[in-house]
């Protein structure tokens, strides 16, 4: 009844296409037949996406794509100063993901000044191996946990600017150039920016991109005391900020609210931990920005088994961070989420699914569920002890 399986609404491999439009020409082109992932360039810069993921669907007119070229995306304040950056890789037992991850630091246009790679537990010597054959720091943190891992990255770093990216991910060219530029104000205590699927090649990996998807559009946007204002009696979004994969803090944020919660994400609650540490920022009348020209590529989960895991640990972690949010800053919409929101779209979901509706966005319905359901458990037999270290 409630299979994960595969969905109609998906057809893989899906093919994804960059395309810089300033090399396009005036003559007729062929329209896109699905299934695609087409990614539109400017100027070093992505300004639209289209994407079918099913051969089902009707192909992509051109003359979409030139509209979207005509869009115009704001240009960054280019007075920005130079900052000292840490970067900071948290990694376990991946060594292949974290040797792709630290050969595209060499591509970057403004390099880091300092590298920090934290071994949070790994099983084997291959993780110190390959950061010491990239020449940049080893730091060993035996206490596994993604989020303790963050926390001695950052007390490790010396960096006035502490920026974090996943050993599963490539980072574009200019991704660190934008991060920085983004940090053009004293309000701007965190930067979040862009993931695009590094692949599409398994279902799995379609699957999470069509329904979890780590893009927040082409925009620049700003989430501060007016965002948080206006939203935090349903539970302030904080998660629509970006992806921990891609984000950079001022130092000087972990003095005033301290570190990332240990009792969040991998190794622990199982996701959560940057939006719940974007929600502190915002609950203390902090700026987060959404950075898009900031860029990624991220290698999504192969398998339906791992997709299945993964889900299941977004949610718990979901809903330990909005307990743990409540907890910090008494925001009762927090709750709000918790005991109306979410039981409302999970039966509407289930309903859905019950009468034959069976679509990507509910083929995992039933480890959604499970996963909330484990995130109360995991908050209450939490020691209260294991908050965040400054």
């Amino acid at each position: 009844m409630f299979s994960w399986r595969p969905v109609p609404d998906i057809s893989a491999p899906i093919r994804i296409i960059h395309l810089d439009v300033n090399e396009l020409g005036a003559e007729r082109r062929e329209d896109l037949v699905a299934p695609y992932f087409l990614i539109l360039w400017r100027d070093g810069r992505p300004i639209a996406s289209f994407r079918a993921f099913s051969s089902s669907e009707p192909p992509l007119h051109w003359r979409m794509v030139e509209r979207a070229c005509e869009t115009s995306i704001a240009e960054p304040n280019p007075e920005t100063s130079r900052s000292n950056i840490s970067l900071v890789i948290c990694t376990r037992d991946r060594p292949e993901d974290l040797d792709r991850c630290l050969a595209s630091l060499p591509y970057q246009h403004r390099q880091p000044d300092q590298v920090v790679v934290v071994d949070n537990a790994s099983r084997t010597n291959e993780t110190r191996q390959v950061t010491e054959r990239h020449g940049v720091i080893y730091v060993r943190e035996d206490r596994p946990g993604l989020d303790i891992a963050r926390n001695r990255g950052a007390a490790v770093s010396r960096g006035d600017i502490v920026a974090y990216t996943d050993d599963d991910t490539v980072l574009h060219p200019s991704w660190l150039h934008r991060i920085e530029e983004a940090f053009d104000a004293k309000e701007i205590w965190a930067v979040t920016g862009l993931a695009f699927p590094a692949e599409l090649e398994t279902e799995a990996q379609c699957l999470f991109e069509k329904v979890w998807s780590f893009g927040r559009g082409f925009q620049r946007r700003d989430f501060g005391p007016l965002f948080y204002s206006d939203t935090r009696k349903r539970a302030s979004p904080a998660w629509e900020i970006g992806a921990g994969a891609n984000m950079a803090f001022r130092r000087e944020v972990f003095d005033k609210i301290g570190g990332f919660d240990e009792r969040l994400d991998v190794g622990a609650a199982g996701c959560s931990g940057d939006s719940e540490f974007w929600n502190r920022i915002l609950h203390a009348g902090g700026v987060c920005r959404y950075e898009p020209g900031a860029v990624i590529y991220h290698f999504h989960c192969r398998t339906l088994e791992g997709l299945r895991a993964q889900i299941r640990a977004y949610m718990r972690g979901h809903v330990a961070a909005l307990l743990v949010q409540h907890e910090r800053t008494g925001e009762r919409g927090n709750l709000r989420r918790i005991y109306r929101s979410l039981p409302g779209w999970y039966l509407r979901q289930g309903i859905r699914r019950l009468t034959g509706r069976r679509t990507a966005s509910t083929c995992l319905w039933l480890d959604e569920v499970r996963g909330c359901l484990e995130g109360f458990s995991y908050y209450w037999a939490a020691p209260r002890t294991s908050t965040s270290s400054g």
